[in-house]
């Protein structure tokens, strides 16, 4: 692993577009954190980026960020299908890296930026921060422990709203910078719960559509049928194109307990055998860390990332264990490019993961 050579990390981040305030935000409150340079396409923008977060550097030339001796840590904020260069370039420089999701929009491009992190032995820190939520987490404790015993449906269900306006910039919407649409940007959040409550199908079937985006490459709604290894099956509806929006929404159920999972909010947790804590869990309050960009992308807070940007500093400083790293980020986008083939060819699509 790459040196941390000092007790307050420096960060820079690579990409000035919105998520990008998100990072700063967290780097801000991260303790012994500080961001020190920013780098971005025009010359104007980064600067008043810089500004606005108090970074002392400003550049158009990534080259120049990650020569800097000062930073030990690069946050890629670029559109999806422009993470594999920045991410290689700091993983040569020896620089740990934390990656808006998904990693990348082709599994060819995210294998070869894993690769690129294990030569240079850098972190990488994929942000999934719903796996943070405190009920997340309760959930996936139970899915541990045997709770639910054998599972019967998994399911997922990100119905949100995106304006005509958040598909007429550069990139949102296309297939190669965006990878392609809903499955992609807006619901690969609740993709990646379910696979890590659920774990990963064994067999797909998908339709996409474009129903009220007509003018995007990618789909604005899609449903899948998922089949699991034991036998468990499973839904997935995805949208951009209803209003106003509703929260992400997970179903676990099994033959001997259910729970639904609402953002972070437990609505229902239901089990055949009740425990002490169980009356506890379901009069807990929201987690408002967890609060999802269900109608508009500024409308979550920064606390999610972070989490996650204050567990990749404790990482590096003590080796503690990440809470999300780069083989386990691929998962859900090898679920989606799964679920593109299947949609794509009109066939249910049988794979094997991590092969």
């Amino acid at each position: 692993m790459a040196s941390v050579p000092r007790t307050t990390l420096g960060f820079g981040i690579v990409g000035v577009g919105l998520i990008a305030d998100f990072h700063a935000l967290a780097i801000k409150d991260a303790p012994d954190c500080r961001l020190v340079g920013v780098c971005g396409r025009s010359a104007e923008k980064t600067a008043d980026f810089a500004r606005k977060h108090g970074a002392a550097f400003a550049t158009t030339d990534l080259a120049e960020l990650l020569a800097r001796p000062d930073i030990d840590v690069v946050c890629i904020t670029t559109p999806s299908g422009a993470h594999l260069e920045p991410a290689v370039a700091a993983a040569k420089a020896g620089k740990h890296i934390v990656m808006e999701k998904p990693l990348e929009v082709t599994l060819d491009r995210v294998d070869a930026m894993l690769q690129a992190v294990r030569e240079s032995g850098v972190a990488l820190m994929p942000i999934f921060q719903a796996r943070t939520g405190e009920s997340a987490m309760k959930l996936k404790a139970a899915l541990v422990a045997g709770r639910f015993g054998r599972l019967v449906l998994a399911s997922a269900y990100v119905k949100w709203h995106r304006s005509v306006a958040y598909y007429r910039d550069s990139w949102h919407g296309t297939k190669k910078l965006d990878g392609g649409g809903a499955l992609i940007n807006q619901a690969i959040h609740g993709l990646d719960l379910l696979q890590w409550f659920a774990g990963m199908p064994a067999e797909v079937f998908s339709w996409n559509t474009r129903r009220v985006h007509t003018g995007i490459e990618g789909e604005d709604t899609a449903v899948a049928s998922l089949r699991y290894a034991d036998g468990a099956l499973g839904t997935i509806e995805a949208s951009t194109a209803l209003y106003p929006g509703w929260a992400r929404r997970i179903e676990i159920c099994g033959e001997h307990g259910s729970a639904v999972l609402e953002d972070d909010t437990l609505m229902r947790w239901d089990f055949r055998e009740a425990r002490p804590e169980d009356e506890a869990i379901l009069k807990s309050r929201p987690d408002p860390a967890m609060r999802s960009g269900a109608s508009a992308p500024g409308h979550m807070t920064h606390q999610g990332h972070l989490r996650q940007i204050s567990n990749l500093a404790a990482h590096l400083r003590t080796g503690s264990p990440l809470e999300v790293d780069g083989p386990e980020a691929r998962k859900a986008v090898a679920l989606i490019l799964a679920l593109y083939t299947s949609a794509e060819t009109g066939a249910p699509v049988r794979f094997a993961f991590g092969s």
